[in-house]
C-alpha cells in the first residue's frame, strides 16, 4: 500500500507535481506472482560520454560515475531537468537554451531529423541494480518494459537478450522472460541503450499544441518491473458485455485473456476464471512456446449469463460499478501464474444517423458526447495527484468524453477513467510518418500493427473506452486499415472502431460518421449555431475551438518573466499555438473590435476571460440544443501539455477561468440556455428520466438594467431531450449598437433553481464570410459591440465567509450586490501566503454576476491533500468590482462556531 502521508505537496508549483516522489498508483501485487516495481534507483548517461561496452554497463557493481540519478519512468530530458542539468522548460524561452533545441520555432519536430550536433543523436544508457528475491528461484521470471522510445538494446548481467532492430515503437509493450538471465537472491544490473526517433519512425510526437522537447521524449517513458510465474504465464484478462434486451436484467458476459507456455515442451494446463461468486474454467494444450487466446463464452458457460447486474454508466447517468475478474493458470493442480482485472458490466455501440452522423449509445441509451483533447506533459512526467485533480476538473465541468490523440497514457490514467466514470476515445495522432502511409515499407506496417496490439490488449478491459480511431486527420490506406481492423477482430475489441477522426470516408469501412472541419480559431459566439458545413453544431465533431485561451495573471507570472508580461511579445508567441496559431492576432483583433482595445493588462484579462467564457458556453451549448442532428463535440483541447496562451479549458498550472466556468455552465445535467440564432429558450436534459412540473423564466433588460421582456412559462422536460420553451422578442432598433442582458432560470415544481444563465448581448450581430472560411476560422467582416461594458459603474460587493475542513478544506462564501448597478464577471480566487492562487479548486460557480439586491452561495473545494495555510485571503474582483480581500485564517467553522460558544447560550 502506497503511504500517500508521505506526498503531500504544499507547494503550488508543477516543479512539485513533479517532485520525485513514492507516491506512484501500481497495480496491486496479488499472490502469488507480485510485481516489483523498477521505479528508483536508476542512473543515466550519453553514450558519447562513454568509453565502455553494453557488456560492462550492464555488469552488477558497474562504477557509473558521473551519470544522472533519475527515476522510471522518465525521458532522458526530463531526468536532465529534475536533477538541475537543464533549465526548466516550461518558463519563458528556458526550452530553446536546452542543447539540441535548433530546430525552427514553430516546426514540427517530429518530420525533422535530429541535428547532428545535438546530444539525443546519441543513444542513452539507463542502468539500475537489483537483489531480486530469493523466491524467484525455480520460477519463470519476467522482465516488462510499458514503453520505450522509440528503440532499445536490453541488456542483464552482461548479456544482450534484445536488440534496437526488434525493440521499437513508442507504443508496443515488451514482456521478456529473462529467467536465464537473472540470479535469483544475489545483484542484478539491468541496462537499456535507448535511441531517439527519427523523423522516418512511427513513434509519439507533438504537433501544432506545443514544441516537442529536444530529445523527442526518448527514453524509458513507461513502467518497468519484474513478475515471476510458473510454466504457463497469464496475461490481458477482458470482460465484454452484451445486454440482452433494453431492461438490461440480463447480461451476456464473454471473457478472455492470453496464456503463454513459457517452457520448451508442451504443458496442460486449466485455465480458470472468477467473478464475484462465478466460477468457469476449461482445460487447454499448449505447445513449446506458443501465446494463446482463451475465451469463456456465455453459450458455453450459462453461468456468465448474469441476473440484475450491477451496470457501470459514465458519471452523471449513474454508478460506476466496477467488478473484479481473476484469471489463473494451473498447471498440475498448482496456480502457475494469476491475474485479476476490474471491469464494467457495459456495452457500448454506435450507429449512423441521417447524413452519416454516428451517434454513440451507451446501455442502449443515446449519449451526445461532450469532451475535450487530451495533451499529457510535454516530458512525459507523471503526477498522479495532478491526473486526479484533471479528472475531477473533467467531471465539473460536465464532460463525459477526453479524446487521446496518439497520447496512450499509463494505466493509472485508465483506470481513473474508470472509476470516475470518463469515457475515452483512443487512437493514433496525426501529422508525421503516421499518416505517410505512401512511404511505408512492409516492415513500418508490422511495426505498426504490434504497436496497435499491445495497445488494444492493454485497453480493451477498460470500461471507460468508447471507440478506437485508426487514423487522425486522415484515414489510413485500404491495406493499412485492413490490417489494423484484423488485429482488432484477433483481439476482440469491444467497442465501436472509426477509420479516422476526419469525414473522409474509405473503400474498406465506408463513412466515418465524424467531422473535424474546424475552426481552431476566434469566431463570434452565434457561429456555432449559424455554420450549416463545417464546425457548426450538427453531427460529431472531433476536435474544433474558438482558439486563443489567454491565461490569468498570476499563471503568466509563472510562465514569463516580469519585464516581458506586457505587452503582449514573441514570449507570448513563443508561448502560443505552431504553424497557424503562433499569434493571438485573430483572439485579439476581436477583442479589439468587440470589447474594445484593452487598456493594460488587467483590462485584458477581464476582456479575454468573458470572451472564453462566452465562447465555450456557445459551443457545448448549441451541440446541446441541436442533439441529436448534432451527437458529439470535441473541445480542441481540454489541457496543455506546457504552459500555453492556446487551447485549453483549465491552464497548465489547473487554473480554471473563463471558459472552464462557461463550458462547467453549459454542460449542466439539466440546462437553460438562449439560442444565437433564433432567440428561442431552450432547455436540456441530459438524465434518461424526466421532470414534470417545471416553470421557466425569461427577463431581458437594457444596459441600464430597465426590464423590456419578461415571461414565464410551464414545461414537462422529457427524458433525455433539448426543448424550445419560448423565443426573446427581437431587440428595439436604435440609431447605435447597445448591449442588453438577458437572465434564464428554471424552477422546479417547489420553487427551486434548477438552472440559471446569464447573457450579455449585443444588437449588431456578426457578419460572416462564409466564403472565406478555412480549417482555422470563418471570417468576419463585422462583429457584434459589447464596448458599453467598459461603462458599467463599479460595485462593491459584501461578503462573508465559513469554512470546513473535514476531508479537505472547503470554503462557502456569501456575497450580496447591495448597490443599484449589476455586478458583472464576479471573479473569486483564495490565494496561499505567498499569494499565489491555491490549486487545484473545484468552485461551484465563478465569473458570475449578481443583479441589484442579489444575494447568492458559492463553495470553493479543495482535495483532501491541499489545505489552505493560516496566510490565505479570499481575493474578489471582476470586471466592475472593487477589490476586495478578506483573511481566512479567521473565518471559523460552524462547528468551531458551535464549540466556542457558550452551553447556556447554545441552549
Amino acid at each position: 500500500m502506497v503511504d500517500r502521508s508521505r506526498c503531500v505537496f504544499l507547494s503550488l508549483s508543477m516543479a512539485v507535481f513533479f517532485a520525485a516522489c513514492p507516491c506512484a498508483f501500481s497495480q496491486q501485487a496479488s499472490a502469488p506472482n507480485g510485481r516489483l516495481p523498477l521505479r528508483t534507483g536508476w542512473e543515466l548517461q550519453s553514450s558519447c560520454q562513454m568509453q565502455v561496452t553494453g557488456e560492462q554497463v550492464s555488469m552488477p557493481g558497474f562504477h557509473a560515475a558521473g551519470w544522472h540519478a533519475t527515476t522510471v519512468p522518465s525521458t532522458v530530458v526530463a531526468a536532465l531537468v529534475a536533477d538541475g542539468t537543464y533549465p526548466d522548460p516550461d518558463y519563458g524561452m528556458n526550452l530553446r537554451r536546452i542543447p539540441g533545441t535548433t530546430y525552427p520555432i514553430g516546426k514540427n519536430f517530429a518530420k525533422l531529423p535530429m541535428p547532428k550536433d545535438s546530444p539525443f543523436a546519441c543513444s542513452w544508457w539507463y542502468r539500475t541494480e537489483r537483489v531480486l528475491p530469493e523466491d524467484f528461484q525455480g520460477r519463470t521470471a519476467w522482465l516488462h518494459f510499458e514503453g520505450i522510445n522509440y528503440r532499445a538494446n536490453i541488456w542483464i548481467n552482461g548479456r544482450k537478450f534484445a536488440d534496437a532492430a526488434d525493440v521499437a515503437g513508442s507504443y508496443r509493450t515488451y514482456d521478456f522472460d529473462v529467467t536465464r538471465f537473472v540470479k535469483p537472491g544475489a545483484a542484478n544490473a539491468i541496462a537499456v541503450e535507448t535511441f531517439a526517433p527519427t523523423e522516418k519512425d512511427l513513434a509519439m510526437n507533438w504537433v501544432d499544441w506545443n514544441p516537442a522537447p529536444p530529445d523527442k521524449d526518448m527514453g524509458l517513458w513507461g513502467d518497468v518491473y519484474l513478475s515471476t510465474s510458473g510454466p504457463v504465464a497469464v496475461r490481458y484478462p477482458a470482460v465484454a458485455t452484451h445486454f440482452r434486451d433494453a431492461s438490461l436484467d440480463e447480461a451476456d458476459l464473454t471473457v478472455t485473456a492470453q496464456v503463454r507456455n513459457a517452457t520448451d515442451a508442451t504443458v496442460n494446463a486449466v485455465i480458470e476464471g472468477t467473478i464475484d461468486d462465478v466460477h468457469f474454467e476449461q482445460p487447454i494444450h499448449l505447445g513449446a512456446g506458443e501465446t494463446r487466446s482463451v475465451t469463456f463464452t456465455p453459450q458455453q458457460f450459462p453461468q456468465l449469463r448474469i441476473t440484475r447486474p450491477k451496470v457501470w454508466w459514465p458519471y452523471g447517468l449513474g454508478a460506476q460499478n466496477l467488478e473484479m475478474l481473476t484469471i489463473r493458470a494451473r498447471v498440475s493442480g498448482a496456480v502457475s501464474d494469476q491475474q485479476k482485472v476490474h471491469f464494467g458490466i457495459r456495452e457500448i455501440t454506435s450507429e449512423m444517423q441521417p447524413h452519416n452522423y454516428i451517434l454513440f449509445r451507451i446501455n442502449g441509451k443515446r449519449i451526445l458526447i461532450r469532451g475535450g483533447g487530451w495533451a499529457p506533459d510535454m516530458l512525459m512526467r507523471e503526477s498522479p495527484q495532478k491526473l486526479q485533480a484533471q479528472f475531477d476538473y473533467v467531471r465539473e465541468m460536465g464532460l463525459n468524453t477526453i479524446r487521446l490523440e496518439g497520447k496512450l497514457e499509463p494505466e493509472h490514467f485508465f483506470d481513473l477513467a474508470d472509476s470516475r466514470g470518463v469515457l475515452v476515445m483512443a487512437g493514433w495522432c496525426c501529422c508525421s510518418m503516421w499518416e505517410e502511409w505512401r512511404k511505408w515499407d512492409p516492415a513500418d506496417l508490422q511495426n505498426a500493427t504490434e504497436q496497435l496490439r499491445s495497445q488494444i490488449l492493454r485497453l480493451r478491459s477498460h470500461p471507460s473506452l468508447l471507440v478506437w480511431l485508426n487514423g487522425s486527420d486522415m484515414p489510413p490506406s485500404a491495406n493499412v486499415e485492413r490490417a489494423y481492423l484484423q488485429v482488432e477482430k484477433q483481439l476482440q475489441w469491444p467497442n465501436p472502431i472509426i477509420s479516422s477522426a476526419s469525414e473522409t470516408p474509405t473503400s474498406v469501412s465506408g463513412p466515418s460518421g465524424v467531422k473535424m472541419t474546424g475552426p481552431y480559431d476566434y469566431v463570434s459566439p452565434s457561429y456555432w449555431l449559424e455554420d450549416k458545413k463545417n464546425g457548426g453544431a450538427y453531427g460529431l465533431i472531433t476536435e474544433t475551438s474558438a482558439g486563443a485561451a489567454p491565461v490569468v495573471i498570476g499563471s503568466l507570472k509563472k510562465m514569463i518573466p516580469v519585464d516581458q508580461i506586457w505587452p503582449p511579445n514573441e514570449y507570448w508567441n513563443f508561448h502560443s499555438g505552431s504553424g497557424d496559431f503562433q499569434q493571438l492576432s485573430a483572439f485579439d483583433e476581436a477583442m479589439k473590435q468587440i470589447y474594445g482595445p484593452a487598456k493594460d493588462l488587467q483590462d485584458y484579462e477581464r476582456k479575454a476571460q468573458a470572451m472564453a467564457y462566452e465562447n465555450e458556453r456557445a459551443m457545448f451549448e448549441a451541440y446541446a440544443r441541436n442533439k441529436y442532428a448534432s451527437t458529439g463535440v470535441i473541445q480542441w483541447m481540454l489541457n496543455n501539455a506546457w504552459p500555453s496562451l492556446y487551447w485549453h479549458l483549465y491552464d497548465y498550472y489547473l487554473q480554471p477561468a473563463g471558459g472552464y466556468f462557461g463550458a462547467k455552465k453549459a454542460n449542466e445535467m439539466v440546462h437553460i440556455q438562449y439560442s444565437y440564432d433564433d432567440r428561442s429558450v431552450v432547455v436540456v436534459n441530459s438524465y434518461y428520466h424526466s421532470f414534470p412540473g417545471l416553470t421557466v423564466s425569461a427577463d431581458l433588460y437594457d444596459f441600464n438594467l430597465k426590464p423590456i421582456f419578461s415571461r414565464q412559462s410551464p414545461l414537462d422536460l422529457a427524458a433525455d431531450t433539448s426543448q424550445r420553451v419560448l423565443t426573446i422578442p427581437p431587440f428595439p432598433q436604435t440609431p447605435s449598437p447597445q448591449t442588453y442582458f438577458l437572465r434564464l432560470e428554471l424552477h422546479d415544481s417547489a420553487g427551486k433553481v434548477l438552472s440559471s444563465n446569464f447573457y450579455w448581448l449585443s444588437s449588431k450581430s456578426p457578419v460572416f464570410e462564409w466564403n472565406k472560411t478555412t480549417y482555422v476560422r470563418t471570417q468576419e467582416s463585422s462583429y457584434q459591440d459589447l464596448t458599453l461594458l467598459d461603462r458599467l459603474p463599479s460595485v462593491k460587493l459584501e461578503i462573508t465567509a465559513n469554512r470546513e475542513d473535514a476531508t479537505g478544506d472547503e470554503v462557502t462564501l456569501h456575497l450580496r450586490n447591495p448597490s443599484q448597478h449589476l455586478a458583472f464577471q464576479v471573479k473569486l480566487a483564495i490565494n496561499g501566503a505567498g499569494g499565489d492562487e491555491v490549486l487545484p479548486v473545484f468552485w461551484s460557480d465563478n465569473y458570475t454576476e449578481l443583479m441589484p439586491g442579489e444575494s447568492t452561495t458559492l463553495t470553493a473545494r479543495y482535495p483532501s491533500w491541499v489545505k489552505l495555510d493560516s496566510g490565505a485571503k479570499l481575493e474578489v474582483g471582476g470586471w466592475n468590482i472593487e477589490p476586495a480581500t478578506m483573511n481566512l485564517s479567521s473565518v471559523r467553522s460552524e462547528a468551531e462556531k458551535r464549540a466556542s460558544t457558550p452551553l447556556k447560550a447554545r441552549r
